[in-house]
């Protein structure tokens, strides 16, 4: 059988109060939390969550929250997350004027997206994906291209099978064909011809730089003299 602290401490867990916050992060007064990490604690209830009135990093995922009311007081909030709840209305969140960033992750509602830009004009990367700003164009267009080749590979829900694809060119199309042309025949032949000139001229100044070199180099030693 479970303890009567064990009982305590799993209702604290569920409801969040004053002891819970200041376990979690160390401070006495609730209004000096900036960053709070509430994770998978089971918590239904945000109970005093809303006398953390300087807090601006807040995580609730992974909980069983379905009434957000008690976050409306945070003012300063620039992200959240909520991902994994049960939640169904974000009006209280309207009143979050500096929230910008804001994951929650799963929404069946095809209008969920605008509902939540018109609510936070000021939002940033939502569920992830970077709404504005730097890297959200490319963002978008990926996700067309990905969205556009998901409508072709399904109808009705099956998947649709295409054909073998053909290749583009046929197999020797990117091979290189000699011109029969006789004035490019020549011209090879030139080339060629002063291709091995140049290299028997490499040869030779090779042969006499050896040399010479050979022959400097006796001068400078010096002269024995038999005694």
């Amino acid at each position: 059988m479970e303890s009567k602290r064990e009982k305590e401490q799993e209702a604290d867990c569920e409801r969040i109060t004053a002891v819970l916050l200041k376990s979690r992060t160390g401070e006495f007064d609730l209004e000096s939390i900036l960053f709070l990490k509430l994770r998978g604690l089971g918590i239904h209830d945000l109970g005093c969550i809303g006398e953390c009135m300087s807090l601006e990093k807040l995580d609730l995922s992974g909980n069983n929250i379905t009434n957000l009311a008690p976050l409306a007081s945070l003012r300063l909030l620039s992200v959240l997350g909520l991902s994994s709840n049960r939640i169904s209305n974000l009006e209280p969140l309207r009143t979050c004027e500096s929230l910008q960033h804001l994951n929650l992750a799963v929404c069946r509602n095809s209008s969920y997206r605008n509902i939540v830009f018109e609510m936070f004009p000021n939002i940033k990367v939502l569920d992830g994906e970077r709404v504005v700003g730097r890297g959200s164009e490319l963002y978008q267009l990926c996700k067309d291209i990905d969205d556009t080749i998901k409508a072709g590979l399904y109808k009705n829900g099956q998947l649709v099978e295409h054909p073998d694809c053909k290749p583009w060119v046929e197999d020797n199309y990117w091979e290189i064909k000699r011109s029969n042309n006789a004035i490019i025949e020549e011209a090879y032949k030139q080339f060629n011809d002063v291709l091995h000139e140049c290299r028997l001229l490499n040869n030779r100044a090779t042969h006499v730089i050896s040399q010479t070199e050979r022959s400097m180099s006796l001068k400078k030693q010096p002269k024995q003299y038999a005694i």
